[in-house]
């Protein structure tokens, strides 16, 4: 992947969404399949992906709906397929299926649960799955940190255990490395960083470290345990002593369970004006989870992201 990607070019560009737009536009469109869009939102933001060279939509649900949604919008329809089945249900199955024979190259939510979609994606009987344990980053910028980061897992695994962290882990290395940079630098949080048995995030940490040093992870540095503030922090990592790689220059932050990463996340945009695009690894395509609270450029820098994720594994399957 081209190094002009923003994760690595810390500190020189302060638009991290319009610039995955911007370098998802020099790729090909990716054929994708958006699973009931029948609301204003997700059909919005289908199109006007569509209309910025992002995807190429296959929208999927019922017809009737999405036309409505269409006229009440204002929105065109004119040379976009729609695939007409009667529910969000059969709209999820049907999207899993298009994945699985190739037809569509990415996936995304619409006007549905995560659960319900996923529900579709995970089985084995769907032929998404990889030998990963499928999870979500969230790619994000704020403008009191000198580099874009990746926060996991905020979004799909509720309470993972260590073999599942260490997927998790894996994952979120590898978009980095998609995403252009070489060997980030993994932080796995806790509410401290010292090893302790009443804790078992500073367990697990610990132990996925030990993972790294024996090769049952790849392609990053990790540190941890870690606390927040010295995972991001120079200064705080000195003044508690610590000497570390990760410690104060963290790419990719490791929440140790869903809440935690959920709420990190959620602070840092509506707290911190963060910018965030969303993606889910671990399947056979790049799956986008949208909000109805995202704002539109973050749905579309998702529509980037996974763009740049199916142009990667045409050639290197997950």
């Amino acid at each position: 992947m081209s190094q002009a990607l923003p994760l690595v070019r810390p500190g020189k560009s302060l638009n991290l969404l319009q610039d995955l737009i911007a370098y998802a536009q020099t790729l090909p469109t990716v054929r994708t399949g958006v699973v009931h869009p029948c609301d204003a939102v997700s059909l919005g933001a289908a199109l006007e992906a569509r209309s910025l060279n992002l995807i190429d939509p296959l929208l999927i649900g019922p017809r009737a709906r999405i036309e409505a949604v269409a006229g009440q919008e204002g929105l065109a329809l004119d040379g976009i397929e729609i695939i007409d089945v009667p529910h969000s249900h059969a709209a999820a199955a049907k999207g899993a299926e298009l994945a699985a024979a190739g037809e569509v190259h990415a996936i995304m939510k619409g006007s549905l649960h995560t659960d319900e979609l996923m529900s579709a994606i995970l089985p084995s009987a769907a032929g998404l799955r990889t030998k990963r344990r499928v999870s979500h980053c969230f790619i994000m910028q704020v403008l009191t940190y000198p580099r874009a980061f990746i926060i996991t897992d905020a979004a799909i695994n509720i309470a993972p255990d260590l073999l599942a962290k260490a997927d998790i882990v894996q994952n979120a290395i590898d978009l980095a490395a998609v995403l252009g940079l070489e060997s980030p630098r993994v932080a796995l949080l806790a509410a401290v960083e010292t090893v302790s048995t009443h804790m078992p995030a500073t367990l697990d940490a610990a132990i996925l470290c030990k993972m790294a040093d024996r090769g049952q992870i790849s392609g990053g540095v990790l540190d941890g345990p870690l606390a927040f503030d010295n995972a991001i922090s120079i200064e705080a990592a000195k003044i508690k002593g610590i000497r570390s790689e990760v410690a104060g220059a963290a790419d990719i932050l490791v929440a140790p369970d869903l809440e935690s990463g959920n709420m990190l996340a959620k602070q840092l945009e509506y707290l911190g004006n963060a910018q965030s695009a969303g993606i889910v690894l671990g399947a056979k395509v790049p799956v986008v989870l949208t909000s109805r609270a995202d704002p539109k450029q973050s749905r579309l820098a998702s529509c980037a992201v996974a763009a740049i994720l199916a142009q990667h594994y045409k050639d290197n399957p997950p």
